[in-house]
């Protein structure tokens, strides 16, 4: 049977719409399925343990953005149910970086007639992520960006990753970078005025951002993109480049490829996975080899 898990808010709704055209194909093609709805935070981790224990279930499907595909993961990681995604939020990082069809219809397609892959998945502390886990500076953009007003009304008329664009400047003016000791695969480095730490298993986030071009979601490695030692006007120079993934020619920007890694600084810096905020460093990280089979 496929499970479809729907975020009804996510994408300002859009989720939902794209639901009631889904059902239709599956009706139309006379697909077994069954399909839950989220009714609030870290619901759809609940819902896919729930699932696991009291259905003979064929794929775990998740309708809706990057926040919900972070939710299915963390309760369905360690088995071998394949997870299916129907891109329908505002990001849609994992889906690009996975090479998913962003239109329904052939991301639907996909699900019904591929064949699982098996990718590597990141854990911070006490949660899984799939694209990237970021500190400082990035943590605090997720955080602005997810209880901003204006990420409601970009979503209505589907821009909504440009709300971390927006959250990314109105963070600038007031952050100041952060001196931190990080330890990679047991090497230490003490780097001053960090900016930001970016664990990448894939390479996108905020919206298409392409953080760390080189990142692989079947290597069994990280790759860490930090940012540090640069004045704001440098980061507003340099920021545009991410669009394409210019930004790593900077000799501000340091990419270091690592399985584990652990974050200290002078004060708790807040930690997003996915684009979600997660708790704060000091920060635990490690790779999760061939640990989820997606479809």
């Amino acid at each position: 049977m496929y499970c479809f898990i729907v975020n009804k808010v996510s994408g300002n709704g859009r989720s939902l719409k794209v639901w009631y055209q889904i059902e239709k194909k599956l009706q139309e093609r006379n697909v077994y399925y069954c399909v839950h709805f989220t009714q609030k935070p870290k619901h759809a981790t609940l819902l896919v343990q729930e699932l696991i224990k009291k259905e003979k279930v064929t794929v775990i499907v998740a309708v809706g953005g990057d926040g919900t595909i972070h939710e299915v993961i963390n309760g369905l990681v360690g088995t071998n149910i394949p997870l299916g995604i129907i891109p329908a939020g505002s990001g849609n990082d994992v889906s690009r970086g996975l090479g998913i069809p962003l239109k329904y219809d052939k991301a639907l397609g996909r699900i019904l007639s591929g064949k699982p892959k098996v990718i590597d998945i990141g854990f911070v502390n006490s949660t899984y992520f799939c694209t990237v886990a970021g500190i400082g500076f990035d943590g605090e953009v997720a955080q602005k960006a997810n209880v901003s007003i204006y990420k409601k009304l970009l979503n209505l008329v589907r821009m909504g990753q440009i709300s971390y664009i927006i959250s990314a400047i109105n963070v600038l003016f007031h952050y100041k970078p952060k001196d931190i000791s990080i330890m990679i695969d047991k090497k230490l480095y003490k780097i001053p005025k960090v900016w930001l730490i970016a664990v990448a298993n894939l390479p996108f986030y905020g919206g298409g951002l392409v953080i760390c071009p080189k990142a692989e979601s079947n290597d069994g490695l990280f790759d860490i993109c930090i940012v540090q030692g640069m004045s704001k006007l440098d980061f507003l120079r340099i920021f545009p480049l991410v669009f394409k993934g210019n930004h790593t020619a900077s000799p501000a920007i340091k990419i270091i490829r690592g399985k584990e890694l652990e974050i200290y600084s002078p004060t708790p810096l807040l930690v997003h996975g996915d684009g979600e905020v997660i708790g704060q460093t000091p920060a635990r990280i490690r790779i999760e080899p061939c640990a989820l089979y997606v479809i």
